[in-house]
Parts: C-alpha cells; sequence; structure tokens
C-alpha cells in the first residue's frame, strides 16, 4: 500500500540503506512517515461542519434528556422581576433631560447628585406610560400610592438609597397569558397565565463603567430615569417558559408606549427567583410573594436577553440540584451571569426587607390618580399583542402564526406598520382581481415585507427604515409579480436595486431595463424540451418505465437554465416534460 507513495526504485533504495540505527531514537523510522501522513488530524471542512453539527444535536438531546429527567424528580419554581425605561422627556424627580446618548454627565440635575438641600420634583408625565403599561397588564390601578426609600450604598446611588414604591405601588393584581405561540414549555401546555403582584414606580441608577485594575467611571445622566419593576408571582416552572414570560411582557409594554427600548439595548433587564424542591417530600419551609412550601430562593441580577434568562436559570437549577443531592444546603443569595457561562457565580448575601430599611419618603406626597384619567387612557390604549395575532391569522389576513408573531415584534412596530401600508396599496391595486387573488394578498405581501425585505436589512445590517423601500413601491411590484408580468427572481432583483437606491418607479425600471415577462410559446417549450431530454435519454427513459418522477425537477432545472432567463415558468415547463415523457 505504501509503495506508491514511495515514488521511483532509486527512492525505495535510498530508503533500503536508511537502517533504523542511522535514525534518532526519538523518530520514527522514514517507512512509517505516509501512515502518520494518512492519519493526520486534517480534516475536510464539509466533514468537520458535519461533525459540527452533529456535536451539537447530541448536545441538544443530552440537554433535553437531562433536563427531562430533573423535572421529574425536582420541582422548579421561578418569579421574575423586570426593570423597564420609561418613554419619558423628564426624569422621574428632575427636569433633567432622560436622553442617556449625550457627553456623560451632561444631562443632571443637583438633586439626581444628591446635592446637599436639593429637593425632589415628581414629574407627572411621567405617570402616563407608566399607567398605559399596568392598564396593558390587567393590573388594578390604586387610587392612592405612595413613595419609599431603599437604603443601600453603592457608587451608582449617590443619594445612599434608591426611591421606589414598596409598600403602597400605584399597580397591583395584573396578570400576562403565555400561548404555545409564545415559545412556553411543552408540559405548560397551550396557555398558561402568570399572575403579576404589582408595578411600581422607581428611579435609575448612574451607568457605571470598569477600567481594570482599579478605576470606575460613573455617568450620572441615567440617575433617577423613570423605571417600572413589574413583579411577577413565582408560578413559573420551566427556563423556556420563564423566557416567554420575558418576552411577552416586553412585547406587551412596547405595544402600549411605554417603554424606550427592548433588552436588546439596555432598555429592559430581568432579574429571576429561582428556587427548588423534590417532587413527593414535605413542602419546604419556605415562603416568598406569599406562595409558602418553597425551597430556599436566589435571585440572578441584571439579565439582559432572553437566551440570558433561560440559561441562567438551568445553570442556577443544575446548580441547586447538586447542592442539594451532595447533602449541602441553599444559601439566600444574589447571583450573577455571564453570557456563555455554564454556572451563575455568587455576588452577595441576599437582601431582605430589613436589611434595605424601607421607609416612606417625607419629601414626596402621596400620588392620587382619578377615574377621569385611567378612562382616557384606557379608551386611548392601543390594541392588545394577542388581539392583534388573532385578526393576523383570522380569515381577513390569513397568516401563519410564525409570521404574525414578528411583524407585531419587530422594529417597535414600525414593520408592521409598514406591512400595513403594504397591503392597503396591494389591495387598491388588485381591486380588479377575483375574490381568491384578492384573498391571498396579506400572505404574500408578509413573506415579502418579512422574509424578502427584511433579509435585505439584515445582509446589510442596517437598522429598519420605511422609506428606503417606500410600501407604495414593494406593493406595485407585488402587483406585477402577481399579474404574472414578471417572475419571482426578477421581482427580487428589482426590490435589490430599489434598496440599493434606485429611485425610478417600478414600471419605469421594469421597462428600461426589459425585465418584463415574455412568455414561451408551446411550439418553445417543445423544443427546449426535447433537447434536454436528447442529451439525457436514460434518465428520461428511467422516469418513463421506473416510475421515478422526482428526476422531472432535474429535468425542470435544465429548461430553466438552458432557456432565455426569466421566460421558462417551472409548472409549464414540468407539464410539457411529463407530455413528452410520460405521455400524460
Amino acid at each position: 500500500m505504501l509503495r506508491p507513495w514511495l515514488g521511483s526504485g532509486s527512492v525505495r533504495s535510498v530508503c533500503a540503506r536508511l537502517s533504523r540505527s542511522t535514525l534518532p531514537s526519538r523518530i520514527a523510522p522514514f517507512s512509517s512517515a505516509p501512515r502518520r501522513y494518512l492519519q493526520a488530524d486534517h480534516v475536510p471542512l464539509r466533514k468537520q461542519l458535519k461533525q459540527d453539527a452533529k456535536a451539537l444535536r447530541s448536545h441538544k438531546k443530552q440537554r433535553k434528556e437531562s433536563e427531562e429527567a430533573s423535572r421529574q424528580e425536582w420541582e422548579l419554581t421561578v418569579g421574575v422581576e423586570i426593570h423597564a425605561q420609561l418613554d419619558t422627556e423628564a426624569k422621574l424627580f428632575s427636569r433633567a433631560p432622560t436622553s442617556t446618548s449625550e457627553i456623560p454627565n451632561s444631562n443632571v440635575a443637583l438633586f439626581d447628585l444628591a446635592f446637599p438641600g436639593s429637593q425632589p420634583e415628581f414629574q407627572i408625565a411621567t405617570l402616563l406610560p407608566a399607567l398605559r403599561a399596568a392598564i396593558a397588564l390587567n393590573c388594578e390601578i390604586q387610587p392612592i400610592s405612595r413613595f419609599d426609600r431603599k437604603h443601600y450604598f453603592y457608587q451608582d446611588q449617590p443619594a445612599g438609597y434608591q426611591i421606589t414604591q414598596y409598600y403602597e405601588p400605584f399597580a397591583r393584581n395584573g396578570y400576562v397569558d403565555l400561548f404555545d405561540y409564545d415559545g412556553i414549555a411543552p408540559e405548560d401546555g397551550e396557555r398558561v397565565r402568570i399572575d403579576i403582584k404589582q408595578l411600581q414606580l422607581e428611579q435609575d441608577t448612574a451607568k457605571s463603567q470598569e477600567y481594570p485594575p482599579s478605576t470606575q467611571l460613573l455617568d450620572f445622566n441615567r440617575v433617577s430615569h423613570p423605571l417600572i419593576e413589574i413583579i411577577t408571582m413565582p408560578q413559573i416552572h420551566s427556563p423556556a417558559t420563564a423566557a416567554a414570560c420575558v418576552r411577552k411582557l416586553q412585547a406587551i409594554v412596547q405595544s402600549c408606549g411605554a417603554v424606550t427600548t427592548g433588552m436588546e439595548l439596555g432598555g429592559l433587564r430581568a432579574d429571576v427567583n429561582v428556587s427548588i424542591r423534590r417532587r413527593g417530600e414535605s413542602p419546604g419551609q419556605h415562603q416568598y410573594d406569599g406562595i409558602s412550601g418553597l425551597g430556599q430562593r436566589t435571585e440572578i441580577k441584571n439579565l439582559s436577553s432572553f437566551k440570558a434568562v433561560e440559561d441562567a436559570i438551568i445553570a442556577e437549577k443544575n446548580r441547586q440540584i447538586a447542592v442539594l443531592e451532595s447533602g449541602g444546603v441553599i444559601e439566600g443569595e444574589t447571583r450573577g451571569w455571564t453570557i456563555g457561562s455554564t454556572e451563575t457565580r455568587r455576588l452577595r448575601g441576599k437582601e431582605g426587607s430589613v436589611d434595605y430599611r424601607y421607609m416612606p419618603d417625607p419629601d414626596i406626597p402621596p400620588l392620587f390618580i382619578g377615574e377621569d384619567l385611567l378612562s382616557s387612557l384606557t379608551e386611548n390604549l392601543p390594541t392588545a399583542p394577542d388581539s392583534v395575532i388573532s385578526v393576523l391569522v383570522g380569515s381577513e389576513y390569513n397568516l401563519p402564526v410564525e409570521d404574525a408573531k414578528p411583524l407585531i415584534e419587530l422594529d417597535n412596530g414600525l414593520r408592521f406598520e409598514y406591512y400595513h401600508d403594504v397591503v392597503d396599496a396591494l389591495r387598491t391595486l388588485q381591486v380588479d382581481q377575483d375574490d381568491k387573488t384578492r384573498a391571498s394578498l396579506p400572505r404574500v405581501a408578509g413573506n415579502w415585507v418579512l422574509h424578502e425585505l427584511g433579509g435585505l436589512f439584515s445582509k446589510a445590517d442596517r437598522a429598519w427604515d420605511a422609506d428606503i423601500v417606500p410600501a407604495q413601491s414593494l406593493a406595485r411590484l407585488l402587483d406585477q409579480l402577481q399579474r404574472k408580468r414578471i417572475t419571482g427572481p426578477t421581482a427580487k432583483v428589482v426590490l435589490s436595486s430599489i434598496f440599493d437606491g434606485d429611485r425610478r418607479p417600478v414600471p419605469q425600471i421594469l421597462e428600461e431595463d426589459n425585465l418584463l415577462f415574455r412568455p414561451l410559446s408551446r411550439e418553445e417549450y417543445v423544443a427546449l424540451a426535447e433537447s434536454v431530454i436528447a442529451l439525457n435519454p436514460q434518465m428520461a427513459e428511467q422516469i418513463r418505465t421506473k416510475n421515478q418522477l422526482g428526476k422531472l425537477g432535474w429535468f425542470v432545472g435544465q429548461m430553466m437554465r438552458n432557456g432565455e432567463k426569466g421566460r421558462v415558468e417551472a409548472p409549464r415547463a414540468e407539464e410539457i416534460l411529463r407530455e413528452l415523457i410520460l405521455g400524460s
């Protein structure tokens, strides 16, 4: 086997003169080199990709099996706390702007810095987005609420306390419904309701930036930015459902215009409380949020993505199970999570209400909320996301839920508004078409807005901008496609051209660039099909005698490749091929 690799006889004679005694002891004889070469660790890229994909599938399978096994033996309980920045121009207790993109420490009032003698000035306008969020989350609005001081010392909180609403928040007893299309765990069924204990107003802290080994810079532009804290009851029993809950809460508060941005831009952060108890054993001795019999909880702070929520809960659950199975005890503590990590890390011992020394703030009067204000806000509240999804998947639009959800969630609702503009314009252009064609228009528009146009934005790494491809332009393009004046590939080329800056009207682009579809005659189809069949008679015979109809697709591809670009229609090509090969 090795001789061909060694080459000519002269090379072999040279090798023969190299005895083992002439080689260093740690070097193998030359004759073994080919074997080592053939067995090297070099792996072709395609094989490596297949191996990586197989390993990933195996890892997911093992993780799923491990999750299932632990779920059968251990009960996980999770509560979520979300801090979301409200969409306001002024801060909670000062008139300083809330913009955090300005020069550091440029949007700061004296009270934000706890300057001696400065007093809080509650900005009434900050209450409006908070109330919209509370109404959208089905909460009971309290007619009277008060502010409290939560005492702790840290450099990002200059006053030594944070102003929040602990004892008498402005909203209580809400709920959020999660459905299977929200991504909840299969064991939770089609729907699960998570109760919301309360919503409270509070001020944000400064933004800190570390420069190792010992420097930390503080930007007080964020201090006193208005926040709402949404506290759910500990009723979640799956990491996937916890992540779905955070995602759904974000979608709701965004849809009603309550918050600035979501998790992806740092406008929303999540903390999760995690506890474990073995199924079938006597209930635990711990209680929180009115639910008793739970295991000792730990809190994981400042999770900044939905994936981080799910992964951190899985890691903490596994850690607690390992501690309990080894005879240890879970300590009440605050823990941290780093993206890409496999375990949580201890930050500090868990504080309780006694440690924070909550007390009513003596400088801020009670907050009174009238029924007339609530009625006005409720009447003008946008339609809830679940209601919008129900409409989109209904008979009027007939979208799959996989398209309906991203349409209303992407780009803070801008994608959804654009989609509606396209559908309205397309329906006007197609007013002369039959009912069946018109009924398909919303689905066609959804596909192009989400996948074709959305793909161009993703590929260019650009933020959504409806002016780049005006809705009227896309509607005119789809109108031409629906009327079969252009092919799908041609429509994609034109869309890309408009995206890249071509501002000519769609009809002008099609006319000047000679893109209008000119269908082939029957005679042209037959001649093209016969030429392809003549070049591959054996494959045609296999289709005819062995009924290998799958090979028709290959012939269709050859016809489209050999024919004039954009003029060969696949269904018509297959029809002619069947006629010539099968006689049908």
